[in-house]
């Protein structure tokens, strides 16, 4: 915690010393509502320079903001991003903001409000910043057609791009997506493994090769109307998808080969009707249904001077659902206080049968065939009040109640109770300055996966399930304090403290196995920094320099140990610097970034493990000859990735087994993007 009180007082020593130098002394390119300094508006001739194709190129624009499209996880409050268009968010948690906006022209916008610390009408859902994009009512046919490469030196080559269509007949819009993704790894490339006795003596020194691809295709229709005194929107989607690994190890008279293949389906409907019901009165209802299969399995081959050692095979398929209904009434009472109260239930359920050998020969694995069920009711209610133009308070009440179910391989059923309060106290003493505070308890998502068995043969880790597991509290108390200046400038500061009740890892099972669970309590200490300077008052026309940072310190007690240690997979600091300059002559924009540091810690009982990447670069120039023709090019190098791992010979003593480090040289890769809106 020293460490992050000492940085704390730095960054607001520089605020505080810089503020002076940071008074505008011109108009900034955006307006705000004079009487509502939460909100800022920003209007199509703020983004005119950077000749945007699409809404979501505009929304990347704003300053300050950066989008989150939620974590799709635990019903739909909070997990569904903080991207509104027309004060609503997508029917889907899956058609998210972003992709709504990817699919919009950038003609279609008449302006952007930037809500900061919430306002009367704007549904927050905890996020302290949402974007509300305001679209024009006009008659239009829109097509969005992206073509995008993916270009590895020595590895895959992967290859995707979408088709976009999209209707308007003033309040009524029609559209279809169609979907050739990818999916790929920054992290593969070639290297070295040594793996070290005790002793420091080598035990292997072996080449390692690493590759990660899939792909999938997709469709989705879109389709908004007015009915029955309010308004539908309905969204349905439907895609097939597939994902491969390969890691491969070779000395003289050596191969370890670990494969990983998986194929699936998966789709969704989403359906809200909002309709007022009085002028100060509206109603919405929201049903979301999301329904997936998977088949997928893990095999570790190893020869060793020309001898087949038993073949290791993991495998698993299933199917998985979730289905929401959500209501509520919202009650305007005036232009700075309205209320908000509804349910939510809704049903999760995985079922998944595994099955584990060796050489032919079945291995017992604790949960290997389940079915999880949970089924989850929720009553909130919520209120905002602008007490003035320099105060806004949101409060909110949240209670839930659930049960979850398991049945196969072992029966048991747990039934859960959580009151979720949340205050948020915006402060805006004076222009381009805002105080934000917040105090909430979160509930967690669980991960049915967590459930059942899994395999890392990479790692030479096989998981059992946990059917005691139990979702994860938090107590969470933030302050973000924000400053803006000459006009796209900004400073974000921001300080988190959680109590963490309940906290999810990795923990001890009989027979030498391990799975994720509950650890009991544990606590996050959190810096957040974000700085963005415009250089055209230092004289770099157009050019934008940024630096953001996350500093996290984290404590929990091991299961194993008894002793205190971070919580597995928390990075502690990932500091990233960027500058980006629009070249408006040239009708081209570029930029770049550098991470000087990234890497994670991951805490087993049997050994330690994580991954530490050095000097990470990115280049991209993006050219815009026409205003609906984009082309993007980028470029992205790693210097180093380095996974070690350190093993235990027992759990009780824990002496070093072995250390084995892998130093892989990730492959340069590139990355090509044409865009065409017609």
């Amino acid at each position: 915690m020293t460490k992050t009180i000492l940085l704390a007082t730095t960054a607001v020593l520089t605020i505080g010393a810089a503020a002076p130098a940071f008074a505008d002394t011109a108009r900034a390119p955006q307006t705000a509502e004079a009487q509502d300094q939460g909100v800022l508006v920003f209007t199509p001739d703020f983004f005119a320079d950077a000749r945007p194709n699409t809404a979501l190129d505009m929304v990347n624009r704003v300053p300050g903001f950066s989008v989150n499209d939620g974590d799709g996880a635990r019903g739909f409050e909070g997990a569904v991003g903080n991207i509104l268009i027309n004060g609503s968010r997508p029917a889907s948690k899956n058609d998210t903001g972003s992709n709504v906006l990817g699919r919009t022209v950038a003609a279609q916008v008449e302006r952007i409000e930037l809500v900061r610390g919430g306002a009367p009408g704007i549904d927050m859902q905890g996020y302290s910043v949402v974007a509300n994009v305001i679209l024009k009512t006009t008659s239009s046919r829109e097509h969005v057609l992206t073509w995008n490469a993916n270009l590895f030196d020595g590895g895959h080559d992967t290859f995707g791009g979408t088709y976009q269509f999209t209707a308007r007949e003033g309040d009524r819009t029609w559209g279809v997506t169609l979907g050739d993704g990818y999916a790929l790894s920054d992290s593969n490339g070639a290297g070295r493994v040594l793996r070290f006795a005790p002793d420091g003596s080598i035990l292997r020194d072996e080449t390692y090769y690493n590759d990660s691809y899939g792909g999938g295709n997709s469709i989705r229709g879109n389709f908004s109307s007015p009915f029955l005194g309010g308004k539908v929107d309905l969204t349905a989607r439907y895609g097939i998808n597939d994902y491969h690994n390969l890691s491969r190890q070779t000395a003289p008279g050596v191969l370890r080969e670990n494969l990983y293949d998986e194929d699936g389906h998966s789709g969704e409907f989403g359906a809200v009707y909002t309709r007022p019901l009085s002028e100060k009165l509206k109603l919405e209802t929201r049903f979301i249904h999301e329904f997936g299969d998977f088949d997928n399995v893990s095999t570790s081959r190893t020869r060793l001077n020309a001898i087949d050692e038993p073949e290791q095979l993991f495998n698993a398929d299933g199917n998985t659902s979730e289905t929401i209904l959500r209501g509520l009434v919202r009650y305007e009472r005036s232009p700075s206080m309205d209320f908000e109260g509804g349910g939510e239930i809704a049903y999760n359920m995985l079922e998944v049968q595994q099955a584990y050998t060796v050489g032919g020969v079945a291995v017992p694995l604790p949960s290997a065939s389940v079915k999880v069920e949970e089924t989850r009711g929720e009553l909130f209610g919520k209120a905002t009040w602008r007490i003035n133009p320099k105060w806004t308070l949101e409060s909110g009440l949240r209670l839930e109640s659930s049960t979850i179910s398991q049945s196969g391989d072992a029966s048991q059923e747990k039934s859960f109770f959580f009151a979720k309060p949340r205050i948020l106290a915006t402060w805006t003493p004076m222009p381009n300055n805002q105080l934000r505070l917040r105090l909430e308890r979160t509930v967690g998502q669980l991960d049915f996966g967590d459930f059942a068995a899994s395999a890392e043969f990479s790692d030479e880790n096989v998981f059992g399930g946990n059917v005691n597991l139990e979702p994860e509290s938090r107590w969470v108390a933030e302050a973000t304090y924000e400053k803006r200046f000459w006009g796209e400038g900004i400073i974000s500061l921001g300080l988190r403290h959680d109590e963490i009740t309940n906290a999810i890892d990795v923990i001890p099972l009989d027979g030498g196995l391990a799975a994720v669970g509950n650890i009991g309590d544990g606590t996050l200490d959190q810096l957040a920094l974000n700085v963005t300077i415009p250089t055209d008052k230092l004289g770099v026309s157009g050019g934008k320099f940024g630096f953001r940072n996350t500093w996290n310190k984290t404590e929990v007690t091991d299961p194993t140990t008894g002793e205190k240690r971070p919580i597995s997979d928390v990075r502690a600091t990932q500091a990233t610097i960027t500058f980006q300059q629009d070249i408006t002559s040239w009708k081209l924009q570029w930029g770049g970034a550098w991470i000087p540091l990234l890497g994670q810690k991951g805490f087993q009982p049997d050994q330690i493990s994580g991954w530490r990447g050095t000097d990470y670069y990115e280049m991209w120039a993006e050219y815009k000859p026409t205003p609906t023709l984009s082309v993007r090019a980028q470029v992205n190098i790693w210097n180093d990735f380095d996974v070690t791992r350190t093993v235990f010979a027992d759990r009780t003593t824990r002496p070093i087994q072995f250390v084995e480090t892998r130093f892989i040289d990730p492959r340069t890769f590139w990355q090509i993007r044409l865009r065409k809106t017609f």
